[in-house]
C-alpha cells in the first residue's frame, strides 16, 4: 500500500554521507547488453528500483538466465539473443527498458507486445519505430499511432543505405539504435550506418551508451553527433564482471543538500571521471555558490546555506546536456538572488510526465513566480515573506518528489504527495534524506 503524502519539516542544516544507488541509465543498458551479448556477466552495484526489475523481469520472461545474489548484483548469461519467442511484457514507466527492448525484439524477431502504465502510452515512440519499419521490422502501434503499446511481428530485415533516426525528442531513440546496430549488421552481413536528423538532445547519454558498448567488444566510429557506423564484423562478448557506477542524477539532489544546508554532505559512489552527463551538474552548485572537493570516488559539497541572508546565485543556463539534474536546478532557484532561467529543457515535456508544467505548477504553489514555454522555464523566487505551505502533487513522477523535498529549506514546511513514486529509481531516498536533513 502507497503512503499518501510525507510531511517535511523547515529545515536549515543538512550534513552527513551517502552511499549512491547505481545509475538507472547505466543499469538498464547493461542489462540487456549482457543478455544480448555471448557469456556470462556479473553486474555488482545493480540499482534495485522499479525500472530494473522490469527489465530484469522482461529478460526472464525472454528466456535469458538471472542468476540474482543480492539486491544490487545479477549474473546474466548471455546468448546473444532470445530463447522465448513470444511473450506479452509489461514495462511500467520505464524508458529506458521500453525503447532499447522494442529494437532488440524487432531485430532478432519474434512475436511479442510491449506495454506499460498509462503514461508510458503518452510517451512518444513513433520515431524509433519508424526507424525500425525503414529496415523491414514489423511493428504496428496497438492503440494510438507513434505511442505505445507496439506489437512486434518477425520480420526479414533489408538493409538498404543509413538508418536514419530523428534525434530533437528523446536520446533513447538513438541509443536503442546503436545498441541493437550490432544485431543488425550480423542479420543483414552489412555494415551499419546511423545518421541523426535534426539536432540530437542529451548527448550525454549517448556517449554512456558508447561506452557501454566497446566495455561489451563494440566500437563505433563516430562523425561529430550525426553519423555512427557500426562493423559487420561486430559482435558483443561478455567484459565478464562490470561495476556499476552511483546514479550522477540522483547524487544531484545531494549536492543541492550540501548547499542549501551548508554540509558538509559526502557523496559515495561517483566522481568527477563518471562517465554520466549530469555530473556536469556540480558545476551548477559552484555557479550559486557552493564547493566541492572530489576523491577517488566521491565527492564532498558544503555551501553558504540558505540563512546566510545573501540567497545564492541566480543562473541563466542551457540544461540541454543534463536535463534530469535540470530539475534539481529548478528546485534551488527558490533560493536564488534573482530570477532563473532554464533553457533547451524540451525534452521535459516527454519525461515520466510533462516536467515544464508540472514544474510550474507546483513552484507556484509555494511562492514563486513562474512563466514557462515550449522548452525553457523562468522561476523568480518568493520573497521571504511570500512563501506558502502546499500539498505539491507528483505526477507519479519520480524526480517531482525528489526534487520537491529541496523546498523544505524556505520558512514553511511543506506535504508531498504519493512519495512512493520515488521507487522507479530510489525507493530509500526519503530515508537517505531524513538522515541528512536537521
Amino acid at each position: 500500500m502507497r503512503t499518501p503524502f510525507i510531511d517535511l519539516k523547515a529545515s536549515t542544516a543538512a550534513n552527513g554521507v551517502v552511499n549512491l544507488p547505481g545509475s538507472k541509465s547505466i543499469s538498464n543498458r547493461v542489462l540487456l547488453l549482457a543478455a544480448i551479448s555471448s557469456g556470462a556477466t556479473r553486474i555488482n552495484g545493480l540499482l534495485d528500483s522499479d525500472d530494473t526489475r522490469v527489465m530484469l523481469n522482461a529478460l526472464e520472461v525472454l528466456g535469458t538466465p538471472v542468476e540474482r545474489g543480492d539486491l544490487h548484483s545479477v549474473t546474466i548469461s548471455g546468448r546473444g539473443g532470445f530463447s522465448n519467442k513470444q511473450a506479452d511484457i509489461f514495462l511500467g514507466n520505464a524508458g529506458t527498458a521500453f525503447r532499447p527492448l522494442t529494437a532488440a525484439l524487432a531485430v532478432l524477431g519474434g512475436d511479442y507486445r510491449l506495454s506499460g502504465v498509462p503514461r508510458m502510452h503518452e510517451r512518444p515512440i513513433g520515431d524509433l519505430v519508424n526507424s525500425l519499419r525503414s529496415i523491414g521490422a514489423n511493428i504496428i502501434h496497438e492503440q494510438n499511432e507513434g505511442y505505445p503499446p507496439v506489437k512486434i511481428s518477425d520480420s526479414v530485415l533489408n538493409l538498404q543505405g543509413p538508418i536514419r533516426i530523428q534525434g530533437s525528442v528523446s536520446s533513447q531513440f538513438l541509443t536503442a539504435l546503436l545498441m541493437v546496430a550490432p544485431l543488425i549488421a550480423q542479420k543483414t552481413g552489412q555494415d551499419v550506418t546511423l545518421e541523426v536528423e535534426g539536432e540530437l538532445i542529451s548527448k550525454p547519454y549517448i556517449q554512456i551508451t558508447l561506452n557501454l558498448m566497446a566495455r561489451f567488444g563494440v566500437e563505433v566510429q563516430r562523425q561529430e553527433w550525426s553519423s555512427f557506423t557500426i562493423s559487420r564484423a561486430a559482435a558483443y562478448t561478455s567484459p565478464g564482471q562490470i561495476d556499476i557506477e552511483g546514479d550522477a542524477s540522483s547524487a544531484s539532489y545531494f549536492m543541492a543538500l550540501g548547499l542549501l544546508g551548508k554540509g558538509p554532505v559526502r557523496i559515495n559512489g561517483i566522481s568527477k571521471n563518471s562517465i554520466q552527463g549530469d555530473i556536469q551538474f556540480a558545476s551548477v552548485i559552484e555557479k550559486m555558490g557552493g564547493k566541492i572537493v572530489y576523491g577517488e570516488n566521491w565527492l564532498e559539497v558544503s555551501g553558504p546555506g540558505v540563512g546566510s541572508g545573501t540567497g545564492l546565485k541566480a543562473f541563466d543556463d542551457d540544461f540541454n546536456l543534463i536535463p534530469d539534474a535540470a530539475m534539481t536546478a529548478a528546485a534551488l532557484a527558490l533560493y536564488a538572488d534573482g530570477p532563473c532561467m532554464l533553457r533547451n529543457i524540451g525534452s521535459w515535456r516527454v519525461k515520466e510526465t510533462d516536467r515544464i508544467d508540472a514544474m510550474h505548477t507546483e513552484l507556484v504553489k509555494l511562492g514563486a513566480t513562474v512563466s514557462s514555454g515550449p522548452d525553457w522555464l523562468r522561476v523568480e523566487p518568493p520573497l521571504a515573506t511570500s512563501w506558502k505551505t502546499a500539498e505539491i502533487e507528483t505526477y507519479d513522477d519520480h524526480r517531482m518528489a525528489m526534487c520537491f523535498s529541496l523546498a523544505a529549506f524556505g520558512p514553511v514546511g511543506l506535504r508531498i504527495l504519493d512519495p512512493d513514486c520515488v521507487a522507479k529509481t530510489y525507493p530509500e531516498y526519503f530515508d537517505v534524506y531524513h538522515s541528512l536533513v536537521r
